[in-house]
């Protein structure tokens, strides 16, 4: 728990049987209640790893793509009672040391909604973030930004904490089962009016 609100972390994991361990042993044990795995009908090890490491493990029977993976992964975690949800993709590109930071924003009331940005400070291209793919960012942000009105540094994270209050209010049903799913999310939280905030995310 954090600040006495239940945390739970969830990795929408394919294919991820080379990085899962990885990224599951940085997580801060001493405030995570839940560790929700949902495998998206990978080829490799990834369920029978995730079940070894005890996390919940949630394997899809077909491939739902990114935005149904996560779709799943929201709903065991309200089903699992969190109060605030961080989601993270367990290919060990991001720090799970940083669960701390995004969830400690939710819980002590700064912010509804945190991103891990890749792009605040000069992580992004110092970690290895090929030159066309960070160009390609930050133009599709400053569209983004520009639509909606907001200076975020980056839609595109895999690194995201929610109130549960969010994910409860927001359609995720009515969303992309494709990677589109995360710019939609934003769009609905910023259309609902929540307070959304970014943490400096190192890159690997």
């Amino acid at each position: 728990m954090i600040n006495g609100q239940r945390l739970a972390v969830v990795m929408p994991a394919y294919n991820a049987e080379v990085t899962l361990e990885r990224a599951y042993a940085e997580l801060p044990r001493d405030i995570v209640d839940t560790v929700i795995v949902v495998d998206d009908f990978s080829r490799d090890g990834t369920v029978a790893l995730a079940r070894r490491l005890g996390t919940v493990t949630i394997a899809h029977e077909r491939n739902r793509g990114y935005g149904g993976n996560q779709k799943t992964c929201y709903a065991a975690a309200l089903d699992a009672g969190a109060d605030i949800v961080v989601v993270v993709h367990p290919d060990y590109q991001y720090t799970l040391k940083l669960v701390r930071a995004l969830a400690g924003l939710i819980a002590e009331d700064v912010y509804d909604v945190v991103l891990g940005s890749r792009i605040l400070g000069n992580g992004a291209l110092v970690g290895g973030m090929p030159r066309y793919k960070y160009v390609a960012n930050r133009l599709l942000t400053f569209v983004e930004n520009l639509l909606i009105g907001q200076r975020l540094s980056e839609y595109h994270t895999g690194y995201r904490a929610f109130r549960r209050s969010v994910l409860e209010s927001v359609r995720l049903d009515a969303n992309s089962e494709d990677f589109v799913f995360d710019n939609e999310m934003l769009v609905q939280c910023c259309a609902l009016g929540y307070r959304i905030g970014e943490v400096s995310c190192p890159t690997r």
